[in-house]
């Protein structure tokens, strides 16, 4: 768990919009709960509401915001058991960039599948039709951060 935190807290680290703040400081900015992004901030994993659907795939939900910059970003982790029917191919109106962080998944995409792994990355761009799939036998982790588009709904 301590592994899956930290990656993270690195991957937003690393897109330049988390500093040491603390949740108290972050809490008390008003323009922080209607733009997350407003302000510097952390998210702590504990405090992301868990969704979870009959076939057993989870969902925590880590944010929606917009940059300064002016594109808006949402982030969510899932995770998906082994053996899990994957979601339908579906086509996304944003652009998505997705950490693998345990397992293995298959990207389906344009007629084709690619496999990748731990520290993998996906990127699938506007529009493209696509799945993620476990392909194996242990649950798989991923980080999705979905960038401009719809991701304001």
């Amino acid at each position: 768990m301590a592994k899956v935190v930290c990656g993270f807290a690195v991957l937003l680290f690393g897109c330049g919009i988390v500093n040491a703040q603390t949740a108290a400081t972050a809490a008390a900015t008003p323009s922080k709960t209607q733009n997350p992004l407003a302000s510097a901030g952390i998210f702590p994993y504990d405090q992301m509401t868990v969704r979870k659907t009959a076939n057993g795939t989870e969902s925590r939900n880590a944010f929606t915001g917009t940059l300064a910059t002016g594109e808006t970003v949402a982030v969510h982790e899932s995770m998906q058991p082994a053996g899990t029917a994957p979601v339908e191919l579906h086509r996304i109106g944003h652009s998505e960039l997705i950490v693998v962080q345990e397992g293995t998944v298959a990207f389906e995409h344009d007629g084709k599948e690619e496999r990748v792994g731990p520290g993998g990355l996906v990127y699938v761009a506007l529009g493209t039709v696509h799945r993620i799939k476990n392909v194996g036998d242990i649950p798989a982790k991923y980080v999705v951060i979905a960038i401009g588009g719809d991701t304001k709904k």
